[in-house]
């Protein structure tokens, strides 16, 4: 147990000062927003860059890992969207719903918590779970909130935005342009590699303390239903189907096998909510579910870092 608060307590304390910064006034309220520009611009990018251009194909390519975690979160982002229209709500809102109760935070969580858990090794597989989240999760999302929006205007149209957003998000295009230093064979110079190192080294304090920012700030008032069943979906239905694929399944190598558990138990990124902010859509709903969410993996997470024999 004294293993476990080692680990998790470090990574929430960091959430919880950032909570505590913004709410007695240490920090404004533009301070998550500024600090969550220089983690998405600068400190992720540079992480997945250096980590990437160091890496060999064999080394990434891990197609039982992969497998498991997109149908973990892929799986519950179908079910809860196809719920959610049986219910007849809008596509946009479905999807926004179904986005909620899938999207783990592997980037401001699960970077940092995977590397104290089980060491620098385990940025590898994070960060592939950063991608599948990123490239696949999210753009099937923007696709169906595309679609929903412009109803009529045809699928090519669509697909084009979609392609155009991704392109432009720096956690997407910085481990391709890795990728491609990778495949040239050259080596990071050693002032490159150093100006990555600190930006990288800075990515996971600064992605904790702008997610406490974030939570900090005041909820939307008024009723709001149908939260709980998302951060159930999110918290016990993902890492479920993921463990039982990555462990029974595939039976992948422990350290990959372990990451992909710890990875789909993670409560639910900001992304959702921004992307219902970027909408103009009602985001009372995905906001708490992020919040919840945050707070119930405080118990999920040392759950399954009781039974890893790690």
């Amino acid at each position: 147990m004294s293993a476990v608060v080692n680990v998790v307590l470090p990574v929430f304390a960091l959430i919880l000062l950032g909570f505590v910064c913004r709410r007695t006034g240490r920090m404004g309220p533009t301070g998550a927003s500024e600090l969550n520009r220089f983690v998405v611009w600068l400190g992720l990018p540079a992480l997945l860059f250096s980590v990437v251009a160091r890496s060999t194909w064999s080394e990434l390519w891990q197609p039982g890992f992969i497998t498991a975690f997109a149908v973990g979160c892929l799986g519950v982002f179908a079910f809860t969207l196809g719920y959610r229209l049986l219910q007849k709500q809008p596509l946009v809102d479905a999807s926004l719903d179904a986005l909620g109760a899938s999207y783990a935070n592997t980037g401001y969580i699960g970077i940092p918590l995977c590397m104290l858990v089980l060491g620098d090794e385990a940025l590898q597989p994070a960060m592939v779970a950063s991608i599948v989240v990123v490239c696949v999760l999210f753009a099937i999302a923007l696709a169906c909130v595309e679609t929903g929006l412009h109803a009529g205007q045809g699928f090519g149209r669509t697909l084009a935005k979609v392609a155009a957003a991704l392109l432009r998000n720096p956690l997407v295009v910085a481990p391709l342009l890795g990728g491609l230093w990778a495949a040239s064979g050259a080596t990071l110079p050693v002032p490159l590699a150093t100006l990555l190192k600190l930006l990288g080294a800075a990515a996971a304090p600064c992605a904790l303390v702008s997610l406490g920012l974030f939570l900090a700030q005041p909820q939307p008032g008024g009723r709001v239903t149908g939260v709980w069943p998302l951060v159930g979906l999110k918290l016990i239905a993902q890492p479920l189907i993921t463990g039982y694929l990555a462990f029974q399944v595939f039976e992948l190598p422990p350290l990959w096998a372990y990451s992909a558990l710890l990875l789909s138990a993670l409560p639910t990124g900001t992304g959702p909510y921004m992307l219902a902010e970027f909408y103009g859509r009602e985001g009372s709903r995905v906001s708490r579910v992020v919040l919840y969410s945050t707070l119930g993996s405080l118990v999920t997470l040392s759950i399954c870092l009781v039974l890893l024999p790690v």
